[in-house]
């Protein structure tokens, strides 16, 4: 039996360990209980990040008896509240140490050996404590641009205060708003939205809860749509689209996000809209068919170039320059759309309406048809596409 000469390819090398997730206090006291940013305390909101990013049995420690620890250590200032992204940014830069001119160093990644000095740095606010690391800002650990919510937000670091605690609420809530979306999200629904995410943040309500209810308001504006009773259906369509904001922004705010509730959320907002449209129009009767069926199947068209668009090029055709993201705020979506039946069923013509909704959902597309064709004529001659915000 022959064997051959070539050696077999090495197996691959494992992928180190997570480090373990250290909230580090400065003194031997818990900080004061009424910082409090979103119904948490600036240590579970630390612990929720550590947790999140993949960090081992987070924990608080004491900064001067810091425990002994095999591995890695990813430790944090006790008394900070920051974007997740930096966390994620530790997580994968060992030997790296944050630090922010007005608050000195705020946490690191270090080997456990090193894990007293980083304590000591972080006790004293002296980044000059820990030597043999790299030291950056938090815009140099994460980028600016943010791809999942199309838009750019610096990450933030703010010191845990009383006195900063409805600044820090308003700054992280404004955070968690995509960039690129429609005008009522955009204009309308932001200030309403914080006083609601507000109130069940405070009571413990869950993000999965906001969308079950924002899911049972979907299901019965179909129903009063089809019945015809229009004025109702508006009124429960105006409440699912406001609690479909809500969720979202109490998941991101409370760092409560996960893949179920992305699913929910994302899922619900995908299949409800063309259930709404052919409900309308069997509210109204078939003398309206041709116009339901250009609202409904104009809504598959339309995810289709957008999908197309996505897949070819990386991204979403909202974010490739700022005429296709101010073009987002009005496109035949589900929130314009509502405004265009609202108007025909106030001046009592909801058959105007759901015109009105059809005209402007063919002119949507024929805007993304030709975005599509000059984004791929772009690519043919060579020439790189790229976010506007991202280049």
């Amino acid at each position: 039996m022959s064997v051959s000469s070539e050696s077999a390819p090495a197996p691959p090398s494992p992928a180190p360990a997570a480090p373990v997730g250290w909230v580090v206090r400065r003194g031997p006291t818990r900080p004061p209980d009424d910082v409090r940013i979103w119904g948490l305390d600036p240590e579970e909101r630390l612990l929720r990040s550590l947790r999140r990013a993949g960090c081992r049995d987070p924990r608080v420690v004491d900064a001067a008896t810091p425990p002994r620890e095999p591995g890695t250590v990813l430790a944090l200032r006790a008394d900070v509240v920051l974007d997740e992204r930096l966390v994620e940014g530790l997580r994968d830069a060992p030997d790296t140490l944050l630090v922010t001119p007005e608050l000195g160093p705020i946490g690191a990644h270090v080997s456990s050996d090193r894990a007293d000095l980083l304590c000591a740095a972080l006790r004293r606010a002296e980044a000059d404590t820990l030597t043999g690391v790299r030291r950056v800002t938090p815009l140099e650990l994460a980028p600016a641009y943010v791809a999942k919510l199309r838009k750019r937000e610096v990450p933030y670091v703010f010191p845990a205060r009383p006195e900063t605690a409805a600044l820090v609420e308003r700054h992280t809530f404004a955070a968690s708003y995509k960039g690129l979306t429609d005008l009522v999200t955009k204009w309308v629904w932001p200030r309403p939205a914080e006083a609601a995410t507000r109130w069940c943040a405070s009571r413990g309500v869950r993000p999965n809860t906001v969308t079950l209810w924002s899911g049972a308001l979907a299901v019965a504006t179909a129903l009063l749509f089809a019945r015809g009773a229009f004025g109702a259906g508006l009124v429960c369509g105006w409440g699912m689209t406001f609690l479909d904001t809500v969720d979202g922004k109490l998941a991101r705010v409370t760092l409560t996000s996960s893949r179920l509730g992305d699913v929910l959320d994302h899922g619900l907002d995908l299949i409800h809209p063309p259930f709404w449209w052919w409900a309308f129009g069997v509210g109204l009767g078939a003398a309206h068919e041709l116009a339901t069926i250009v609202v409904v199947a104009g809504y598959f068209v339309g995810r289709g170039l957008e999908g197309a668009f996505l897949a070819r090029f990386g991204f979403e055709t909202h974010s490739w320059r700022p005429i296709d993201g101010l073009f987002r705020t009005i496109t035949a979506r589900r929130n314009p759309n509502l405004i265009l039946l609202s108007v025909g069923t106030i001046g009592g013509r909801p058959d105007l309406g759901l015109v009105m909704v059809a005209l402007w959902t063919v002119a949507s597309l024929c805007f993304h048809a030709v975005r599509l064709a000059q984004a791929a004529t772009r690519r043919a001659s060579g020439a790189a596409l790229v976010p506007w915000e991202d280049a």
